[in-house]
């Protein structure tokens, strides 16, 4: 462009060549400005390193090479106060999981985290100071800081060699691959500290880590008091004994180690495209977090402590603590054990239990002395725990009464004993009755020859009379609730028409059901004069049935309440599932069971032959099934031997056409959402029948999945998709029932097995494409090899390729509707 300027030209010309020269001078310093400024010191914004040469200012980030977690300047919320730290990068709700300048934050947003000369890694702050974040001690100068794909970082030499990295030192979360425990040789104890408050991220007053005295347990600090304790590591459930909820393993592989250079608790995760974390909060709580992507949320899979007795020798010592209301974790009730009492009443009863209860009467070791049966307990602190292997419970109880320092014992799997020393604490009583064993405690012969009248001492007389006058009172008071009673049912029994129809109408139930209530409530039977297929029963009727709901009806008890076997004045034997004030399932779970059953009609459900709805009271009528569940053969080793495998076979086809009906050929498409073992029953000729409706829901024709905020169902029968993120479909019933047929064919429930090495459940097998829950069908049972069942199935087809086929499917790769209906189809054809 400058050519033209070089030929002859008048003085006007040589004018506008100077200042197009003088511009070009200009536009080449610009560009020589720029050159140099990206040569020398830039900011590292994309990349996942920091150098000498690199560094990043407040608002600039480093990122990991898979784009997971982001490194970089940030403030809690409602707060001014500038931290460095690491959070999710993908997660729409920023949520920090390491922060390295907790206890030094900055108070304005001048700050650059940088590499100085000595290869420290730190933070200058806007007067020129350097807080140190990382160091090596033997850094040479020359290193670099590295953001790694697991949210790890790290400083290393020039070497590569890793001199510091942010795992061994966390703040409150927990991520998989870190490990939380002791260094052994460099006695570091890595440990978990909460924030302040959500608002604050300097440490606050809870921490978590391991016993400092190399017991396999983790202890929750508040301010360096024991506030909570995990219970020592189960080697064969691999989980801490006092955290049941962490045998639901499916997704989250737990694992402790212990050897001569450490001792530390790690997990992973199955699925590495979930985002899961462990945190202890400002309140104290430690939670097993999972992100589900469909709600935006995070979703606490366990939690602990999970009510105020979980909390470290609440109740003092040698006392029990309960939980008057599930629903309720703040609140907490202590009780002295029998045979001792409070060591400070007044305490007590302001609700200060520390100090704990102390004995009555003193023990007189040997045969002066018996043990105290307590009942659905959970273990004590075990401090003082000692195990010994290969005892029966009548051995534990021989050796504690020969050792005078023996307080108490218990039997665990009845193949070891456990015994404790000392003055004990923590011990409760399990609410849910689902993690309870018998607990024997060492008190004074004396304690069993005392009423209740005498058990404390003094004021004996003052204490007999009183019970005397109770005694009467009680007596006039039963008699007067009598005829009260006998007066109200007169007048009620009056308005029985008109009291249905308004709980029917309160409980919005269809008017086929509310139809029923045209016929005499009074008559014998209760049944509908038109003789209805579906029936209104009178209370009366069904108190008859079951001897005024005695003991000896009760069947058994689950999440609706209590089930009772009855028989009819005209000897039909019927099963009735009585709504329980406590249940964890409710009127939703009641309507949905009569709209559903009611309608569906298949040789393989159970058949609801009625409801009553009358005095309070609300319960489900069905035909009784003899053989009660499934899972009363299967996992009973003195019934499993009659299942031989043609019948296991036909149960297989059952319940197979059953799930068939309902998704694809009744007039509702349901989905049956909590299908396992114990929710199929066997009638008298063994065969098999779905029942428990309350947790189904109805699809349209064209709906294919839906999702929910409550979970419900049974963990190890959920699909993977529906535990972690509530979507539910045909699919969710296509993996229950590949669980299911695992069960059936091998014989072994779902969460009984367990690999020592990298503990794989019965599920994580499958998830991960093993044969080892498949090793082999049930060794009981005959005919395996080369029979053809009845149903034209060949069983080791049905064994090897069915079941793995669902799981995996229904997990992994997630088959259509279409597919999915063929899997459960494929059982109805012969075999190869």
């Amino acid at each position: 462009m400058f050519e033209v300027f070089m030929q002859r030209s008048t003085g006007k010309e040589v004018w506008q060549m100077v200042i197009v020269r003088k511009a070009r001078k200009f536009y080449l310093l610009f560009l020589t400005l720029v050159c140099f400024s990206c040569m020398g010191l830039y900011t590292v914004v994309g990349y996942d390193m920091i150098t000498k040469d690199k560094y990043i200012i407040d608002g600039e980030t480093v990122v990991s090479s898979n784009g997971t977690f982001e490194l970089g300047f940030f403030s809690p919320r409602n707060s001014k106060n500038r931290y460095v730290g690491i959070w999710y990068k993908k997660i729409s709700k920023q949520t920090v999981v390491w922060v390295a300048n907790r206890e030094r934050s900055l108070s304005d947003s001048t700050g650059t985290l940088m590499i100085n000369n000595e290869g420290y890694l730190g933070i200058m702050n806007s007067k020129g100071g350097f807080i140190v974040v990382a160091y090596g001690s033997d850094s040479t100068g020359n290193t670099s800081a590295k953001l790694l794909d697991d949210g790890n970082l790290v400083l290393r030499d020039e070497g590569g060699n890793i001199l510091w990295q942010s795992f061994d030192y966390p703040t409150d979360t927990f991520l998989p691959g870190m490990k939380m425990g002791r260094n052994l040789k460099t006695k570091q104890n890595r440990l978990l500290v909460s924030w302040t408050s959500a608002e604050d991220a300097a440490p606050g007053v809870y921490s978590l880590g391991a016993d400092p005295n190399g017991t396999e347990q983790f202890f929750i600090w508040q301010e360096g008091v024991v506030y909570w304790t995990s219970g020592v590591w189960d080697r064969h459930e691999m989980i801490f004994s006092l955290m049941p909820e962490m045998r639901l393993n499916y997704i989250f592989n737990y694992s402790y180690v212990a050897n001569e250079n450490e001792q530390y608790f790690t997990y992973n995760l199955y699925n590495n495209s979930i985002f899961s974390r462990l945190m202890i909060d400002s309140s104290g709580q430690i939670r097993q977090l999972s992100w589900l992507k469909s709600t935006q949320e995070w979703n606490t899979f366990w939690a602990a402590p999970r009510d105020r007795c979980d909390v470290y020798a609440l109740c003092g010592s040698y006392a029990s603590c309960n939980n008057p209301d599930d629903l309720a974790h703040d609140l907490a009730h202590c009780e002295c054990l029998q045979g001792f009492v409070p060591v400070s009443p007044r305490d007590w009863e302001s609700d200060n239990w520390s100090e704990g209860c102390e004995r009555q009467n003193q023990l007189k070791c040997g045969d002066g002395d018996q043990f105290l049966l307590l009942k659905n307990m959970v273990f004590p602190s075990q401090e003082q725990y000692v195990s010994v292997m290969g005892q029966d419970p009548k051995e534990c109880e021989a050796i504690c009464t020969k050792n005078c320092s023996c307080m108490a014992y218990a039997s665990a799997d009845r193949t070891r004993c456990m015994f404790w020393s000392g003055n004990f604490a923590g011990l409760r009583e399990d609410s849910n009755k689902s993690n309870g064993k018998d607990f024997f405690i060492r008190v004074a012969a004396s304690e069993f020859n005392l009423n209740s009248t005498t058990m404390l001492s003094g004021d004996d007389n003052r204490r007999r009379i009183l019970v005397i006058i109770a005694g009467i009172v009680a007596s006039l008071s039963f008699f007067m609730l009598i005829a009260f009673l006998y007066y109200r049912r007169r007048i009620h029994k009056r308005k029985g028409i008109a009291k249905i129809n308004k709980e029917l109408l309160d409980l919005e139930l269809e008017p086929n059901i509310a139809a029923a209530t045209k016929f005499n409530i009074g008559n014998k039977l209760g049944r509908d004069e038109k003789g209805s297929e579906f029936l209104l029963f009178n209370f009366a009727t069904m108190e008859a049935a079951t001897s005024n709901f005695s003991i000896g009806n009760k069947l058994g008890e689950g999440g609706f309440g209590p089930v009772y076997k009855g028989t009819l004045p005209d000897g039909q034997e019927i099963a009735i599932k009585r709504l329980s004030q406590g249940s964890g399932q409710g009127l939703e779970e009641f309507k949905n069971e009569i709209r559903l059953i009611a309608k569906l009609q298949h040789t393989n459900l159970v058949r609801l032959l009625g409801c009553c709805i009358q005095e309070g009271e609300k319960l489900l009528i069905y035909e009784y099934m003899l053989n009660k569940s499934l899972d009363a053969f299967l996992f009973d080793p003195t019934k499993r031997g009659t299942l031989d495998w043609k019948r296991r076979v036909c149960i297989i086809e059952g319940i197979a056409q059953g799930l068939l009906y309902l998704h694809k050929y009744s007039r509702l498409k349901v989905i049956h959402r909590d299908l396992k073992a114990s929710n199929v029953l066997l009638d008298g000729d063994m065969n098999p029948k779905i029942s428990d409706f309350g947790m189904a829901r109805i699809f349209g024709r064209n709906e294919f999945e839906a999702n929910t905020h409550r979970i419900v169902g049974t963990y190890g029968y959920m699909s993977p998709e529906y535990a972690m993120e509530g979507i539910f479909s045909v699919k969710s019933d296509v993996f229950s029932f590949g669980v299911l047929l695992l069960e059936i064919i091998t014989g072994k429930k779902s969460t009984s097995i367990h690999h020592l090495e990298c503990s794989l459940n019965f599920l994580g097998h499958v998830s991960m494409g093993t044969d080892t829950a498949l090793a082999g069908t049930d060794s009981t049972v005959p005919g395996v090899q080369r029979n053809t069942g009845p149903c034209g199935v060949h069983g080791r087809d049905v064994g090897v390729y069915q079941p793995s086929s669902l799981a995996r499917r229904a997990s992994g790769i997630q088959p259509t509707d279409a597919r999915a209906t063929s899997g459960l189809s494929w059982i109805l054809v012969r075999g190869h």
